[in-house]
């Protein structure tokens, strides 16, 4: 009887997995056996099922349950010899060195992701998550965390800071004196514009004293010297500050001060100066700014200029008129002014009063009459 074309086909196939059967249990017998598998024919695949371990086909000789390697995914069949022990604890090191190196990296990125919490910037961490499993140092990662761009824009000053030659502050710093800057606004009443918090709690207004290693005790000085000094103060000290300085502004006296690349003690210098002159103007004189600052340099406070110029205001008229009378030499607010507040050429300034009272004095004296004397020692005594 003829067979079918689809028969033979049907027989053939049979044929042929037996055939790959039968080759596949050789090469397992052989492995546990611990002799070379002979390699299979070149249309036979071992049956492996993925994943199984060597030991689960057949126990006998050579067979190790505890040391036999787990074919990868995709691995068909054995094609060479069993692994040795010393291969196979390699192996099992080397998957323990892998676990532990992973759960370093995400006890580090767990750290980090702590402490920044604390602060409310967790957000800049979590840009870092990645790192876990990657083949990264834990060590490293809190420097990829600064090279970040969140984390640069957050601690802006830091950068300005180390090209100024000052060390960079720890992320802890640079918050608590954020805090602190804060504070000081607050207690002075400033405004809240000034202290603002934009994304992640960044504070724009601050990063130029931080930048320039403002502390906040030099903070407050500089606002007190705007506030109580300057913008609290008689007109007459905001006056002349900016007739002294035109580039203060009245909008900008406190913006100036708390500018950190003015210096505190030329800011001071400033102040003062205006003070002495704010009170030379309260008496109706005259002054500039490098009379002041002479004044100042030698030591005459705000509170000594409103009691000299006082003195002034009473004694250089009456100076200038006998002075003017006698034929004497000049006796104005410039010579008073030397006299009252000891400037040097006091003691000439100071002989010219005196001349001046006793040519007064004598020329009353010559008079007639009680009351033309009276009237003269009281004249003399005012001068």
């Amino acid at each position: 009887m003829a067979i079918s074309k689809e028969e033979k086909a049907v027989r053939a196939a049979l044929a042929k997995l037996q055939k790959d059967a039968a080759a596949s249990d050789a090469a397992v017998k052989a492995m546990n056996a611990g002799t070379t598998p002979t390699p299979p024919a070149a249309t036979a695949t071992p049956r492996v099922p993925t994943g199984s371990n060597y030991g689960a086909f057949v126990e006998g000789p050579g067979f190790r349950p505890t040391l036999s390697p787990t074919l990868p995914t995709g691995t068909t069949g054995v094609t060479g010899p069993a692994l040795t022990t010393e291969q196979l604890l390699a192996q099992q090191e080397a998957r323990l060195a892998a676990e532990n190196a992973l759960a370093n990296r995400k006890s580090a990125y767990d750290f980090l992701l702590e402490q920044f919490n604390q602060y409310g910037l967790g957000s800049l961490v979590e840009g870092i998550k990645g790192l876990v499993q990657e083949n990264v140092s834990p060590s490293e990662f809190a420097i990829r965390l600064r090279q970040t761009e969140p984390y640069k824009k957050r601690f802006a000053a830091n950068a300005s800071r180390i090209a100024n030659g000052l060390r960079a502050l720890s992320e802890g710093e640079y918050i608590a004196l954020e805090d602190q800057y804060q504070n000081v606004m607050r207690n002075y009443g400033l405004p809240a514009t000034y202290y603002t918090k934009g994304d992640l709690g960044r504070q724009e207004g601050f990063e130029k004293f931080i930048a320039g290693d403002v502390s906040p005790a030099e903070l407050e000085d500089r606002i007190s010297i705007a506030q109580k000094r300057v913008i609290d103060a008689p007109p007459q000290v905001k006056d002349a500050l900016k007739q002294f300085y035109p580039d203060i502004k009245d909008a900008d006296i406190l913006a100036y001060t708390l500018d950190p690349t003015r210096g505190l003690a030329d800011i001071q210098k400033k102040v003062l100066a205006a003070e002495i002159g704010g009170a030379a103007m309260g008496q109706g004189l005259g002054t500039s700014a490098s009379r002041a600052e002479e004044l100042a340099r030698f030591g005459v406070t705000a509170e000594a200029a409103r009691q000299g110029f006082q003195t002034v205001a009473e004694v250089a008229p009456r100076g200038s008129q006998l002075a003017a009378i006698y034929g004497q030499d000049a006796y104005g607010q410039a010579e008073a002014e030397q006299e009252v507040f000891g400037l040097a050429g006091s003691a000439e300034a100071g002989q010219r009063r005196k001349k001046l009272s006793e040519l007064e004095r004598s020329a009353f004296s010559g008079q007639a009459g009680t009351t033309a004397g009276a009237l003269g020692r009281d004249r003399a005594g005012s001068f």
